[in-house]
């Protein structure tokens, strides 16, 4: 193994560096992975030219990769071994607090660094702090006691398994805070990696009726939506969605809205509000609108609409995603559009945010591209 780790730092916003790192000390109860593929999301384009703080850090945080140098003790508390490909969350939480002993451990204060300043989560910790290696953007990652790891099956191979976090997150935002099952009628805003997964993940549970709305730019991403399962696509540049979303469900409205549009302002909420169904329908939000002065509270009230947010993942949702990967039931690898190199990070966190004339859907950064 190598003394060497390279990594690419954000030092400021909008700005990479290639740094070298020193292998840190692996102690009996933590482990060394190797990256092969750090996935990119729309919160890494926004976390990329807005940092929270000014610290160097080493982002990524959709990460997959194998096990090396695991200490005994860390062998023992996960039941993995050097050579085991595993999917590592990015929360890392404290495992004593309410939230934790509850499963809930993405709420734990010790991963929340927006109320923590010494939290540790993976793609969002200073590369200042002990171990360094705390982002998936490097050739690997230090691995503490407390790291959550999904061994990936054998047949799976890195790049597909680089999708779990967008396909963790539909399985958590559409089944268990939509609450989508068998005969569920669904509005899916905006075609990008997260309402792609949702697509799959409303298939597999049953939905009845699909329906997904995007712009005249997300013609192929609409395409792909109609091949992982949606029934009914819908471009809000050329027709009415609301009118759309009435015919298709007999005037009825759908069950569940789950909004995918991040950024897109208030319409895709006001849509949702009046999509829904006349009484008790459920709205999953991302929460991206920091303003919203002519909220529609009372027409909210009247039709008795529950809103959730969308936040993160949980365990059983990662291991439902890992087995929906095994499976093959679904093309999922059309969602693995494109893939760049390490000293490519800054057009791979520009090409999510839509910056490259290409249909990008789920960016890959393998570390090792080009490496001897």
């Amino acid at each position: 193994m190598v003394d060497d780790v390279l990594a690419a730092v954000r030092v400021a916003p909008g700005r990479t560096e290639l740094q070298h790192f020193a292998l840190p000390r692996v102690p009996a109860d933590g482990a060394l992975l190797r990256v092969e593929v750090a996935g990119i999301c729309g919160t890494d384009v926004k976390m990329y030219a807005n940092p929270p703080f000014t610290d160097p850090v080493i982002m990524g945080h959709e990460n997959v990769g194998v096990i090396v140098d695991a200490g005994p003790d860390f062998v023992r508390r996960h039941g993995v071994c050097d050579g085991d490909r595993v999917f590592v969350e990015h929360y890392v939480g404290c495992f004593h607090c309410e939230w934790c002993h509850a499963g809930e451990y993405r709420h734990c204060e010790n991963t929340d660094w927006r109320t923590n300043p010494d939290a540790r989560r993976y793609g969002y910790t200073s590369a200042a702090n002990e171990h360094q290696l705390w982002g998936g953007f490097a050739q690997y990652m230090f691995l503490p006691w407390n790291a959550v790891l999904h061994r990936i099956p054998d047949g799976v191979s890195a790049q597909l398994a680089g999708i779990v976090t967008p396909l963790s997150n539909g399985i958590e935002w559409a089944l268990n805070a939509g609450g989508v099952g068998y005969d569920s009628t669904v509005l899916i805003q905006g075609p990008g990696q997260q309402g792609l997964s949702q697509v799959v993940a409303c298939a597999q549970a049953g939905a009845s009726t699909i329906i997904v709305t995007g712009t005249t730019r997300d013609a192929a991403r609409l395409e792909l939506a109609r091949e992982l399962g949606a029934d009914h696509v819908v471009d809000v540049r050329t027709e009415d969605p609301l009118t759309a979303v009435r015919d298709l469900t007999g005037g009825r409205g759908v069950d569940v809205v789950l909004d995918c549009t991040a950024g897109a302002g208030t319409a895709p909420v006001l849509l949702g509000v009046d999509a829904l169904k006349r009484r008790e329908g459920v709205m999953v939000v991302q929460g991206e609108v920091a303003a919203f002065p002519d909220f529609p509270l009372k027409k909210v009230t009247e039709k008795a609409i529950t809103i959730r947010s969308a936040r993160g993942h949980g365990y059983r949702a990662c291991e439902l995603a890992v087995a929906q990967l095994a499976s093959g039931r679904f093309p999922l690898e059309r969602l693995a559009t494109h893939s760049f190199g390490l000293d490519e990070t800054d057009r791979a966190i520009r090409a999510v945010g839509g910056e490259l004339d290409e249909d990008v859907v789920h960016v890959s950064l393998l570390p090792w591209a080009g490496v001897a």
